[in-house]
């Protein structure tokens, strides 16, 4: 297990995915983001089944900077309720890894 994990979150635009995507990469709470275009979603909003398409938005960051990194994604996005799930890093090249801790303050 390392402290380096990774978010998703979801836009409703390219231009919103790329605005989260820098401010994050910006602010030094992440390394990197991949944006992963046009992904369709399909999910219960307010008691409908909704559909829609989204960017996904990978983030390669600490563990330490999670609730910043959640808060900043907060900020910046249109959603009443954005997606923002951490996914733990168990493993991955010592070089990217440590990368990624360098970036990220």
């Amino acid at each position: 297990m390392t402290d380096k994990i990774l978010v998703l979150t979801t836009a409703s635009s390219k231009e919103e995915a790329r605005k989260i995507g820098r401010a994050l990469v910006e602010g030094l709470l992440a390394a990197c983001v991949s944006i992963v275009p046009q992904v369709d979603s399909i999910y219960r909003w307010e008691g409908e089944i909704e559909e829609a398409e989204e960017w996904l938005l990978i983030v390669k960051t600490t563990r330490a900077a999670f609730e910043r990194v959640r808060d900043a994604i907060s900020e910046q996005h249109s959603y009443d309720v954005p997606e923002c799930i951490c996914v733990a890093i168990d493993e991955g090249s010592a070089e990217y890894l440590s990368w990624i801790g360098q970036s990220v303050k």
